[in-house]
């Protein structure tokens, strides 16, 4: 049984449903719990979403990409889009906030902490960063990044099974 999966999507609102259904349809096909699936289904539309929200999109560059890739042991799940010089600053904030997060010890701190922040911010305000704390708590997931040379951005969540 193929061990991965790559979809590639328009960066539509509308097109994150179907990447949900069809990524629990590939982690169900591998045997992984419910929760499990449920957990990294939300990890892959937390990633998407951003990507969608901070993406810089053009008629050339218009797709979303989503790896999928199911070892014994952990399942990597990577969300590559187009960026371009105007993304830089939140290529900083996503680096502080990915550090902050790894800087806790059990990552429901994190998330405490940032539910804390949140509750504080006018509604408003879009940009919580909760996506990224419940990646790392509720989907139990390490994440990292990486700006290749395309001005593709490429965001991974690596969970433990």
């Amino acid at each position: 049984m193929k061990r991965s999966m790559r979809l590639a999507v328009k960066a539509k609102w509308g097109e994150i449903e179907k990447v949900r259904n069809k990524s629990s349809r590939f982690l169900e096909s591998h045997g992984l719990t419910s929760d499990s699936v449920q957990a990294l289904t939300m990890v892959i539309s937390e990633l998407i979403e951003n990507s969608m929200k901070y993406g810089k999109f053009t008629p050339q560059k218009n797709k979303v990409t989503v790896d999928i890739h199911v070892d014994e042991d952990m399942v990597i799940a990577e969300i590559i889009n187009p960026i371009d010089e105007t993304a830089y600053k939140h290529l900083k904030e996503l680096d502080k906030m990915i550090q902050w997060i790894r800087g806790y010890q059990d990552p429901f701190q994190a998330y405490a902490e940032r539910l804390k922040k949140v509750s504080k911010k006018p509604l408003s305000d879009a940009e919580s960063g909760l996506g990224l704390t419940r990646i790392a708590y509720e989907g139990k997931a390490i994440l990292d990044f990486f700006l290749d040379e395309d001005d593709l951005l490429n965001v991974s969540a690596v969970a433990n099974l």
